[in-house]
């Protein structure tokens, strides 16, 4: 759940971008239908089963429209949900209920869909030491909404954003002239707060960065085998994540090799949304 100063400065804005998306001038429709206020509610409902995320979100769209809608929430983030299943009563001017029912539910799938997935995914590494956490992969200007859905969903988040930590990538080491030489200018220049993480694809690679004194060392697309390999040279070392095209149909592969990390753009970039629907809309 945000926070009051994060909505206020970070959340609002964003969803009043979504609204004026959606609302250029005016609703023509609600407005043909609905010329002057008249109360309603309307039901949400489930429509498959998941794990339902962005309920502050939700109700957050109707708020910013107009702020005597009242929202009646029968479950909370991280509940488990089933199909057919009420979750809450919005009550309040229909033509809010109207003008507001896409956008809001726009963010609440969204969010379920990536709550209930990285759940799914995050149970496939039960009993093994290795966290799951995310990546930057995300919907422009959506981030602070999905990284938060992984959350619920039971992993963790990687950096938030570039200015979070230092992870030296390919073409980082490419600029510098090698993995050492990257490292090494990382270090002068960062905090020394900050950790420095670089991303390996070769075992000449994962050697130089244990040189080179790496805090975390990212193995990239790499097989099995090479995985193993890798792992022995760092030999604790460093902290080790592994990372590439990492899905639910795949990871499973992964959990005998004891790393200590597992990230996944799938978690926020594949997910489906959660079906969930605003229904039975009438004047009180």
């Amino acid at each position: 759940m945000f926070d009051q100063v994060t909505m206020k400065l970070n959340v609002d804005p964003l969803i009043l971008g979504a609204l004026k998306e959606d609302i250029t001038s005016e609703d023509v429709s609600t407005n043909s239908v609905m010329p002057t206020a008249k109360q309603g509610e309307v039901d949400l409902i489930c429509k498959q089963d998941g794990v339902i995320c962005g309920l502050q979100i939700f109700s957050r769209v109707f708020e910013l429209l107009d702020e005597n809608t009242k929202i009646e929430l029968y479950v909370e983030d991280g509940d488990t949900v089933k199909k057919g299943q009420l979750m809450a009563k919005v009550y309040g001017d229909i033509r809010v209920l109207l003008c507001g029912e896409r956008t809001a539910l726009n963010y609440l799938q969204r969010m379920s869909g990536i709550a209930t997935y990285t759940s799914e995914v995050n149970a496939l590494l039960k009993g093994t030491k290795t966290k799951l956490v995310d990546t930057r992969k995300t919907t422009p200007n959506n981030r602070i909404f999905e990284k938060y859905a992984v959350r619920v969903g039971g992993a963790s988040n990687h950096r938030y954003n570039l200015t979070d930590g230092v992870l030296l990538k390919d073409n980082h080491i490419g600029a510098a002239g090698s993995v050492t030489k990257a490292i090494e200018a990382a270090r002068a220049y960062a905090p020394f707060v900050r950790k420095i993480e670089v991303e390996v694809e070769t075992l000449d690679m994962v050697r130089e960065a244990v040189a080179a004194g790496a805090d975390i060392i990212m193995l990239d697309n790499m097989d099995h085998e090479t995985l193993k390999e890798a792992m022995a040279i760092i030999d604790g070392k460093a902290e080790v994540e592994v990372s590439g095209n990492v899905t639910k149909e795949n990871i499973a592969r992964l959990t005998d090799l004891g790393v200590d990390i597992i990230s996944s753009g799938a978690l926020t970039h594949s997910a489906p949304i959660l079906d969930i629907s605003l229904k039975n809309l009438h004047a009180v």
